[in-house]
This record gives C-alpha cells, structure tokens and sequence, in this order.
C-alpha cells in the first residue's frame, strides 16, 4: 500500500517499437492535423473572420488555378530540397543546423560563377554550360561549408548543433558585406542575373522541381541500398557498435556532413538561378530551419518528405492569400502553420511515449 502511493500519478513509459502498428501511427499524425485545424478555427474566429471560409479561401490561393499552382511548388522545391540534404546528417544523430548557411553559400558560389564567367557566354536563352558549372561551384562550396564542422566535430568533438549554427551568420554577413559593397548594383542590391543563368521553365515552374523529384529517389537509395547509407544508419544506432564493427567514424561523419552541404547548395543555385535570379543575404528564406520539421515529419523518409514539403507549399502561399483577401493580419496565418507544425510535432510523442496513470486501490489496500 505505501508503495502504491509513492508511485507517481502519471508516468510515462517508452513504447517498444512494436507496440503501436504503423496504421495507428499515421492515424495519429492525421487527427494531430485536424486538432491543429480546429485550433485554428477558433483563432480565427477570434479574430473576426468565419473558419470555414477562411480555409476555403487557403485551399483556393493554393490550388485555384495553374499560377497559385506553380506558387505553391516554388514554395516546395527548396523545402524538399533541403529536407533530402540533411537527411543524411540527421540519420547519423549529427545535428546539421547549418543548411540555411550552405544553401547562402551555394547560392554565392553560382553567382560568383555568373560574374566570374557570364560574359564568356551569348546568347537570350538558358545555357547549359553555365548551368552547370553554376551548380557544380554551388555544390562543391555548399560541401566545403558543411564540410568544416564535420572536420571538427570527428577530430575534436565540437558540438555540431552550435557550431553549425553559427556558421550560417558568417556566411549570410559575407553575402550582406557583398551586397552592399563589392557586388552592389543599385540600392544594396546585386544586379540579376542574365537570362542565360536562368534555369528553364518545366510546365510553368522553373525545372528544379524536377532537379529535387530526381534527389528523392536518389537519396532513397543511397540511404536504403548502399554500404554508405547502411554505416551511417549503424552510427545513427550506435557509435560504440560502429567503432568495433571497424567502421572509421570519422570519415564518415566528414563525407556526410559534405554530400549534405553539397546538396544544400544544389539548392541554393536552384533558388538564386530559378526562383530570385539574383543574389541576397536573404536566399535561403528560413528554409533550412523549416526543412528540420520536414525531415522530423517524414521520419525520414524521401517519399514522405514530398508530401510534407506539399503541404507546408500549400499551407504557406494560402496564407499569403488569406492575408490578402479577407485582411486577416499576417500574424494570424503564421500562428496557423504554427499550430498546425507544433501538432504534427508534438504528435511523435504519443507515438514514442504512453501514459500510465496511477491505479486506483480498493478496499484493503488492493490496487484495482
């Protein structure tokens, strides 16, 4: 009976990983959306304007007709893009944080590139010499970024999450030095880019949204089917395994933090050459903080971040809408997709973790 009533009221207690089914799973995660849903009615509400039509007006600035269409999946690209790129990283358990300064650096080495090399080259239209060496520059500096706190993490294990971090303000204060200095046009802006460094047109869309559908199935892969993707699953697991399995730990956090960084400037090159066409400090947007959710969202999963990286496309630009067209204040649409992700994130932890309640005792002291 004391014993009884020392033991907590609630407690939580770590699911094995067969204890809840896969159906029950994503059941969760789809009544976490519709709670976030209804939350939104009421902030809504409260800010004077009818829920249903509200959301109505979301799905119709989203998905209305071809050009909100080709909004939304320029909304997506960089968002699936990125969310591919530090997949990898976080598999391994290391915490890349730095992708939004890896997509900055990718996206100055292409304009570096466009500068550097441009006026070698004629012509109105894409050229694909350009093209590519645009983002293969992109890629090579977005991997050598990455690349530094892989090298200091494996040689003298600095923590990743805060060195990561801080590398994204060097590089978007040597973008705004450039901006406003060296590189400067007009009005602390970096003139656009000729119409040759322009990635081309795929039904509307600039055609990085392709260049990221191929990423998905190639990043599946290597992740599921390669020895490289099978190590870093293994440190992921357990880096003391990994060591006397006679895996080099080190090397392999440094080749993934680079394919990361590699990607993630791929992703810069696609935004600065496809989506702005030009240069800014402020290239990256946030993606590479909101593609971690993706990532956590997705568990992982290539083809699931697809259609994670959807929704936020469609939930984001329908924002937009709504702040247009029923003069809802930005704050309100923002504290939607901000209810809306901490649902579907705080979802995982019914999905890891149950609660057990204290029980009852009955006549005698016996516990009922």
């Amino acid at each position: 009976m004391e014993e009884a009533f020392k033991s907590p009221l609630i407690r939580l207690e770590k699911r094995s990983g067969s204890s809840i089914k896969p159906v029950y799973a994503w059941l969760i995660r789809l009544g976490s959306i519709v709670f976030a849903l209804l939350l939104g009615c009421i902030v809504i509400a409260l800010a004077g304007s009818n829920p249903i039509q509200a959301y109505g007006t979301m799905l119709d600035g989203a998905v209305g007709n071809a050009a909100f269409r080709q909004q939304t999946i320029k909304k997506a690209v960089p968002l699936l893009g990125c969310a591919l790129a530090i997949a990898p990283c976080f598999k391994m358990r290391f915490w890349n944080i730095g992708a939004e300064g890896q997509i900055t650096a990718g996206a100055l080495a292409a304009t570096f590139v466009v500068r550097m090399l441009g006026p070698q080259f004629s012509g109105d239209s894409a050229s694909l010499p350009l093209l590519l060496l645009m983002a293969l520059a992109a890629m090579l500096l977005g991997g050598l970024w990455a690349l530094i706190p892989g090298f200091f993490k494996a040689k003298w294990n600095t923590n990743e999450t805060l060195f990561t971090l801080m590398m994204n303000y060097i590089i978007i204060g040597v973008v705004a030095w450039l901006q406003a200095g060296p590189w400067e046009a007009r009005q602390g802006r970096i003139a656009q880019f000729p119409k040759l460094a322009w990635l081309p047109k795929v039904e509307g869309v600039h055609c990085g949204w392709i260049i990221v559908l191929v990423l998905v199935f190639l990043v599946h892969v290597y992740m599921r089917h390669t020895k490289q993707g099978y190590e870093i699953a293994v440190i992921g697991d357990s880096m003391r395994t990994a060591q006397y399995a006679g895996m080099n730990v080190g090397r392999i956090m440094m080749h993934t933090m680079f394919l990361s960084g590699a990607i993630s400037g791929l992703v810069g090159f696609i935004l600065c050459s496809g989506a702005t066409n030009t240069l800014s400090k402020d290239i990256a947007g946030g993606v590479g903080f909101t593609s971690i959710t993706v990532a956590w969202l997705s568990q992982l999963n290539a083809f699931a971040m697809v259609a994670i990286s959807l929704m936020l496309g469609i939930l984001t630009k329908g924002a937009d809408t709504l702040q247009t067209v029923m003069n809802v204040p930005a704050s309100i649409s923002d504290i939607i997709i901000g209810l809306l992700l901490f649902c579907m994130l705080g979802c995982e932890f019914f999905i890891n973790y149950r609660l057990i309640l204290r029980k009852k005792l009955g006549k005698g002291g016996a516990v009922t």
